[in-house]
């Protein structure tokens, strides 16, 4: 049963992204979609963009393929990995924001993405059925989420036998401090971040292997945190 702590942030969160997805200024990303990452998503979703790495560069996606997006917004990772996927793959993406999934619906529609769907929903609780996803990525939100385990058995419980986790993060570098309690901070990346040990053992603890973490040069680089991203496998399971 979720704490009281866990609702305030939860509703912190949504409301402040909330605010995200109305406003029609471009948001100031730490690791703004560029060239560098060889994307380029409608403007529409680039304005809401809030990402810390490049995922979908880095789970080389492949066509006809299965995608889920945890914590979507408004879209951009997920436009850009339709690209890859093709017509007959397809490209999910999540999110508990009602209006990032408004906002992300409507561009969709708008330029005529037909392999990709929106849905409302916590990461915690994914609404996507075991076993569909070739590949789960996520891009700056797990920080976000109260109960970060249960978020990484989600992916692996939503991932095909051999499918692949990708997740750039904002992680604590060693010796920082965060101060959990600091709401304005938790909406902005940080004050939710966990350190790298902490990140890979809840993947390891939810059944991931072949876990591999890649520092994100020049994304979200402070004193206190740090981009990161991880690569990791659903271990294959032999048939009895």
């Amino acid at each position: 049963m979720e704490t009281e702590k866990e609702t305030i942030i939860r509703n912190a969160v949504r409301e402040h992204y909330a605010q995200l997805a109305r406003s029609t200024n471009p948001l100031s990303s730490c690791c703004s979609p560029n060239s560098s990452h060889g994307v380029n998503g409608p403007e529409e979703a680039r304005t809401v963009y809030a990402g810390c790495g490049a995922p979908v560069e880095a789970a080389n996606i492949k066509d006809g393929e299965i995608v889920v997006d945890l914590g979507s917004g408004g879209g951009f990772d997920v436009f850009n990995a339709a690209k890859r996927v093709g017509s007959s793959g397809r490209v999910i993406g999540v999110d508990a924001t009602p209006e990032m999934v408004w906002r992300a619906r409507d561009t969709a529609t708008k330029h005529g993405f037909s392999n990709v769907e929106f849905k409302l929903g916590e990461i915690e609780n994914v609404p996507v059925e075991k076993d569909r996803a070739d590949l789960v990525m996520s891009n700056c939100v797990i920080n976000l989420a109260p109960d970060k385990a249960r978020v990484f058995h989600e992916a692996y419980r939503i991932l095909k036998p051999g499918g692949r986790l990708a997740i750039s993060d904002i992680v604590v570098r060693p010796g920082a401090k965060v101060d959990p309690t600091d709401l304005s901070r938790w909406v902005e990346c940080e004050a939710g971040a966990i350190n790298e040990e902490e990140y890979v053992r809840l993947a390891k603890e939810a059944g991931f292997v072949a876990i591999e973490v890649r520092n994100d040069s020049g994304c979200c680089s402070g004193q206190a945190t740090k981009s990161i991203t991880l690569m990791a496998l659903k271990p294959i399971i032999n048939p009895r």
